[in-house]
């Protein structure tokens, strides 16, 4: 009986055969790798059913067709990758030259990521933004899935970190991924509970809408427009007043004395 890990060891193993040879045929394979023929159709089988492996048929003038297997590009993350030695040793050379240079690149990164978020994410509901943005995250290859909480926050895990050979030595890799978060969504509070690049086991993020400033007493009085009381000193002497208290109003001229009439007519 075959162990499943026999099976992923050969089917590695005739994963990159093909790969070095760019195509091969079932029985170079089965020479090339010890195993018999039959053994080597059906792992190919399995490798062309998950997408791995690309089959060519040939037919000739005469006899069977013959299929010639190739690796597809779904087979490529197999194979060894050092995209995160390569930006680590150019971020060291970019911070030697220009230090600041390497925060400016990380914020280009981000207003890069958030102008094409904002696109996915307009005229959805928040629930639809948190999904959608967990979507886009997981198309970024970090592995992430949504969860809503009984207390009514949502919960975005990462499962992967896409970049994690960079996030180690740049601190700036992680702070650009939570600032990018916050600007696609300004209207909840996200907090980063969970961190990779801090021994975690993955990165995860609470998402919540921001609550509403409840407005107190002393705001609502501050918002009505007061007029202040008016007092007679303070009308300009240019205006006549009719007012019937010539006591409170230094401006009005007192009315005539009978005495000061009576002298008047004489």
């Amino acid at each position: 009986m075959v162990t499943t890990t026999a099976q992923s060891a050969t089917r590695r193993a005739i994963l990159l055969t093909i790969k070095k040879r760019g195509e091969a045929r079932a029985e170079e394979l089965a020479q090339s790798l010890g195993i018999t023929p039959s053994a080597i159709r059906q792992h190919l089988g399995a490798l062309v059913g998950e997408r791995l492996v690309a089959v060519r048929e040939q037919r000739g003038a005469a006899g069977r067709p013959k299929h010639f297997y190739s690796v597809t590009s779904a087979a490529e993350e197999m194979f060894p990758k050092t995209y995160g030695d390569l930006t680590c040793e150019l971020l060291t050379y970019i911070k030697k030259e220009e230090p600041r240079m390497v925060d400016h690149i990380f914020d280009q990164r981000r207003l890069r990521r958030g102008e094409q978020a904002r696109a996915r994410l307009a005229g959805k509901s928040f629930e639809e933004r948190v999904a959608e943005l967990a979507s886009i995250l997981d198309e970024d290859g970090y592995l992430a899935d949504v969860e809503r909480g009984e207390d009514g926050t949502w919960r975005i895990v990462e499962h992967n970190c896409a970049i994690l050979e960079v996030a180690l030595r740049y601190g700036q890799a992680c702070s650009s991924e939570i600032n990018f978060l916050r600007d696609v969504m300004p209207d909840a509070d996200i907090d980063r509970v969970s961190h990779m690049a801090s021994g975690g086991h993955h990165c995860a993020y609470v998402v919540k809408p921001k609550a509403k400033p409840a407005r107190t007493q002393a705001s609502i009085g501050s918002s009505v427009t007061r007029r202040p009381p008016t007092k007679c000193g303070s009308t300009p002497r240019s205006r006549r007043w009719t007012s019937s208290h010539p006591c409170c109003c230094p401006f009005r001229s007192p009315e005539p004395t009978r005495a000061r009439r009576g002298a008047r007519a004489s």
